[in-house]
């Protein structure tokens, strides 16, 4: 089913990408119909970064150890270089364990420390930085397709600008989820079945939410056999889509029954590690005593705009649904959406879990692609000062991990 388009979107795709061009040819004119996107997004990103560091600076603190090695950093570059093996224990009894983490990321950091004289810090930031140029062309591919060129740069400087889009500038794992995951869904719009398996199964080596991106191949997978089937087509597309259908899921649940034969419970080893992070799928009862708390008792900054944006998100699903979007984007999205809702555990790190989830903004980037120049350009430049102040204060004030 395709999506409406957006008013003023007609744009799609010139001549250099019909059908005959070399693919060279292709790739160029792709990238530089990006390139005002991209453009703006390094800009945002960058400033966002201008002003972390300077008020780490002012405050005394060291940015490239606060974006280096902060948090979850530290674990993914203690992997890369000691391998699996870290537990901790505490007084209260959890018991947390390195095998929670995926070994995509820590494997990249540990491949380029090798070939390159840089620390392993140094590396994550590479890899995260290249991973979010990466994801943003994606992005921008992808909505163009549907909706045309403003709309598509639209999006890509909202998802560059969003209140934790301070993440994208961190050796953390969201940036190389989130290029795969879009470059994953743009070739299954594009009919590039084997690409995306293949990227599909990187995405589920990357994160635990990866799962999201095997989802939405599965079941566009599924859509196109059952309509070949009713056809009584038989040939080599089919045999690419099952084959593309075959290689989506093997990341996530590779890694997943091996950490399960590593703890001797191969279906449940994994999740019980996750556990120990307090971190489990009760359909959304952790995150609504947490809800509670925060509407009744006063709270931190981060868990309150934590909260807002988990029912932003919520909202903006409804919306993009009723925009029917492509069955790929909606399954993608429906289950970043329910894992991020329905977990419990870390409230405070729901909002990176849904960064990228980048089709829930659709609806504000039609919205902002049709509205007037002065009204695009004052919303834009309020969203920017939030974004740089709130991820200043993210990763430099706030007292929780993000």
């Amino acid at each position: 089913m395709r999506a409406r388009r957006c008013p003023l979107s007609a744009e799609t795709f010139d001549s250099a990408g019909a059908a005959g061009s070399r693919p060279v040819s292709r790739r160029r004119a792709a990238l530089l119909r990006a390139a005002p996107a991209l453009g703006l997004f390094a800009a945002a990103r960058l400033t966002g970064l201008l002003v972390m560091a300077s008020w780490a600076w002012h405050i005394g603190r060291s940015p490239r150890a606060i974006v280096a090695r902060a948090w979850d950093s530290d674990w993914y570059m203690l992997i890369a270089e000691h391998g699996y093996g870290r537990t901790l224990y505490w007084p209260d009894g959890a018991v947390q364990s390195d095998l929670a983490f995926f070994p995509l990321y820590p494997a990249l950091v540990r491949a380029v420390t090798t070939l390159l004289p840089v620390t392993s810090g140094t590396a994550g930031l590479l890899i995260s930085w290249t991973a979010a140029a990466a994801s943003a062309w994606g992005i921008y591919l992808v909505v163009e397709r549907l909706h045309g060129r403003r709309t598509a740069t639209v999006l890509v400087l909202l998802w560059g600008l969003l209140p934790h889009s301070i993440v994208l500038s961190m050796a953390y794992t969201e940036p190389v989820l989130t290029a795969f995951a879009a470059w994953s869904l743009y070739a299954v719009l594009t009919r590039r079945w084997v690409w995306a398996g293949v990227l599909a199964g990187l995405a589920g080596l990357s994160r635990p939410n990866g799962i999201a991106v095997a989802a939405a191949v599965l079941v566009a997978a599924a859509y196109e056999l059952f309509r070949a089937y009713r056809r009584r087509e038989r040939d080599d597309a089919l045999r690419r889509i099952w084959l593309a259908a075959a290689l989506a899921p093997l990341g996530w649940s590779g890694y997943v029954l091996w950490v399960g034969f590593r703890m001797d419970d191969p279906l449940g080893g994994y999740f019980a590690v996750q556990r120990g992070w307090t971190s489990r799928f009760d359909f959304g009862i952790g995150a609504l005593k947490v809800v509670r708390d925060i509407v009744l008792r006063p709270t931190l900054l981060s868990l309150m705009v934590a909260m807002l944006i988990v029912v932003a998100a919520v909202l903006l699903f409804a919306l993009l649904a009723l925009d029917r979007p492509p069955a790929a984007l909606l399954v993608y999205t429906a289950v970043l959406v329910l894992i991020t809702v329905g977990g419990s555990g870390f409230f405070e790190s729901k909002p990176r879990f849904l960064l990228p989830a980048f089709p829930l903004l659709l609806p504000p980037a039609c919205a902002l692609a049709k509205a007037r120049p002065r009204a695009a350009v004052v919303v834009t430049v309020v969203l920017a000062g939030l974004s740089f102040a709130y991820g200043a204060y993210l990763l430099t004030l706030s007292p929780i991990a993000l």
